[in-house]
């Protein structure tokens, strides 16, 4: 046996040592800093007392984890942890929204947000969501088109955040113009930022103020005359 071919040969104890690695992306994702990943649910069955034909499922998945650019100043690069952690994050929270919604087919309206702790940038907050590495990501997963409305901002623990979605391929359908209310209960700390993404099966209930599409044309004009 040439000396090439022995070596190629596992030995009893590399063979029982363990992988270090990453075995999902919810470890990945635990390796990048992530604190908590938690979810969100709501299923309305019924608005003002009328039952909906079918229920609306909201969902929110949200991840907690440490700032990586904590302790930098305004000019640095927040590209390198943008690009590693990003993709991460959106791939672990779409999987718990289709987890809770469906299928990709059954999701039709999405939204992000981002919340900072208080030692933080605000930037940091958008750097996490406001790029293609998440949100193309998140969208190629939920099977959408339209660019991602979003919330964003800065907050101590126990924060809420009312993060906004509308139609994942058609974002003027006014029908599909909702959100749902997420509560922080421990998060964020000073040094940590908040990241959700949000998806629903259909749109507001008894949804009936049109869209672009049956708009009439309004100016100002209908301002004139309504004052002596």
């Amino acid at each position: 046996m040439s000396a090439q071919s022995q070596s190629a040969v596992p030995t009893a104890a590399s063979a029982a040592e363990p992988d270090a690695r990453p075995q999902s992306f919810d470890d990945l994702a635990r390796s990048l800093g992530v604190r908590s990943l938690t979810l969100n649910r709501e299923e309305t069955m019924a608005e003002a007392g009328t039952p909906l034909d079918r229920p609306l499922v909201q969902a929110a998945a949200v991840a907690v984890l440490r700032n990586p650019w904590i302790g930098t100043g305004p000019d640095a690069d927040l590209a390198p942890e943008t690009e590693a952690i990003a993709p991460v994050l959106a791939k672990v929270l779409t999987d718990r929204l289709l987890a809770a919604i469906g299928p990709a087919t059954a999701v039709e309206a999405f939204g992000k947000a981002a919340v900072v702790g208080t030692a933080g940038e605000l930037e940091h907050a958008g750097a996490l969501i406001h790029t293609p590495f998440f949100g193309n990501i998140m969208r190629e997963l939920l099977e959408g088109t339209s660019v991602l409305c979003f919330a964003d901002g800065r907050a101590a623990a126990s924060a809420s955040i009312r993060v906004p979605m509308w139609h994942k391929t058609h974002a003027t359908s006014r029908d599909h113009y909702q959100s749902i209310d997420v509560r922080l209960p421990d998060a964020p700390q000073p040094d940590e930022i908040c990241v959700i993404a949000a998806a629903a099966n259909g749109p507001r209930p008894f949804a009936r103020i049109g869209d672009r599409r049956t708009d009439g044309t309004v100016t100002t004009d209908i301002l004139k005359g309504l004052l002596p």
